[in-house]
């Protein structure tokens, strides 16, 4: 048994073999510290870090009895190559304080969701890529009406999710819910829907000009999928159907649609090479909403709403990415291989394997920590806003460079 430090802390227990952390104490032989101390073989020392980090309390106890104190920062500049010894204990509460003490700056920065709006630009980018691959035509100014409607869409989807989410009670401790914050659930249900009415102007209007009514009519279709996930009386997302209707919608209706809407011609066929890219596109964004639930399973659990997560667990659920990810990158060689996708396409989506793997270890090492797993979907947002980039660049490489042949119409 050991004397109490001067800190006022107690450490007993040193094992001669390994050091132990007992009460944020670390123990350690002189061996491996002589070239700290100097030559001692014999004595034992106990380093204590405070939550300061500033300086370490070393006591030495051994024949001679001395005790020397050193400052950190002087051992630091020292031996800076023997960091790793010293590390101050984690302690679960600090990161429940910061959550307590988030700044109104940050609460509406994660109410604006600027990430999420890659949903909006990676089906526009890669329909439209798509389209320049059959025709080698691109309309800039079509491009940005679509971009700025379909963001105009995804703002309706966010604050509408905020207003209904609030009436059934999910996001009662959601700070960062937009109702939670401007303090008004009317003036936030008004704003949804007149940002939904001109979306959905501005996509009619192009729909017009291009003189192609499948295109609206995906879309139409787009946004009935949005509305049925979460608006009264369907509310689809409560009974774990979000997903498929997030991959309907981004994917083989947006996606689709997107491409029709870039040609000069209403006669522009549908491929198996734009169908293949809505799919792909419509998984990844499925991955978003599906790792969005990790840190939200209690309070879903609570008002009824059944996502896949609550009904797999998170465990179960790490799985699912693990696989759902490796799913993506098999499926994406099988359309290369097949030529349904241009050799391109296979090469730069290839060379986002890295942040796929990310996304996988990140879910697997985090999915019980509340605290870290919330950062799982924006991982996600760059696994799909690079995945999509790389897919509609192969487009366009494939039309400019590889002379890829043009795809044979469907219908």
């Amino acid at each position: 048994m050991f004397p109490k430090s001067k800190l006022g802390g107690s450490c007993d227990g040193i094992s001669s073999s390994h050091f132990q952390r007992s009460n944020s104490c670390f123990w350690f032989q002189s061996k491996q510290l002589n070239s700290f101390i100097g030559p001692t073989s014999t004595r034992k020392f106990i380093f204590k870090t405070c939550s300061l980090a500033s300086h370490v309390t070393q006591r030495s106890i051994g024949r001679s009895g001395n005790e020397i104190n050193f400052r950190w920062k002087e051992v630091k500049q020292r031996h800076s190559s023997q960091r790793r010894f010293f590390t101050c204990r984690y302690d679960a509460t600090t990161s429940m304080e910061n959550e307590e003490n988030i700044s109104q700056a940050t609460l509406i920065w994660r109410a604006i969701k600027l990430p999420i709006y890659s949903v909006a630009l990676v089906p526009l980018t890669v329909g439209s890529a798509a389209a320049y691959l059959q025709t080698g035509i691109f309309s800039a100014k079509r491009y940005f009406m679509l971009f700025v409607s379909s963001v105009l869409i995804i703002t309706w989807l966010n604050l509408s999710n905020d207003v209904y989410d609030f009436d059934t009670g999910a996001d009662k401790d959601k700070k960062e819910s937009v109702v939670n914050i401007v303090g008004s659930r009317t003036g936030t249900f008004i704003a949804a829907y007149l940002l939904l009415a001109l979306g959905f102007f501005g996509l009619t209007y192009t729909s017009v000009e291009a003189a192609n009514m499948r295109a609206i009519l995906l879309l139409a279709s787009a946004i009935i999928c949005g509305y049925i996930y979460q608006c009264p009386p369907f509310r689809l997302s409560y009974q774990g159907l979000g997903e498929p209707l997030c991959f309907a919608a981004f994917g083989p209706f947006a996606t689709t649609a997107f491409f029709l809407l870039q040609s000069s011609t209403s006669e522009l066929p549908i491929t198996c090479t734009i169908l293949s890219a809505s799919v792909l596109v419509g998984f990844t964004t499925s991955l978003i909403l599906f790792c969005s639930h990790f840190h939200q399973v209690e309070g879903d659990k609570a008002v009824g709403k059944f996502s896949p997560l609550v009904r797999l667990g998170t465990q179960a659920g790490s799985r699912v990415v693990k696989v759902g990810v490796a799913a993506l990158y098999s499926g994406m060689l099988l359309l290369g291989l097949t030529q349904t996708l241009p050799f391109t396409c296979i090469i730069l989506c290839a060379l986002t394997i890295p942040v796929g793997k990310l996304v996988v270890s990140y879910v697997e090492n985090n999915y019980e920590d509340k605290a870290k797993i919330f950062m799982a979907k924006y991982y996600c947002v760059r696994l799909h806003a690079l995945f999509g980039v790389a897919l509609a660049a192969g487009f366009v490489a494939a039309k400019m460079v590889a002379r890829y042949h043009v795809p044979k119409p469907i219908f």
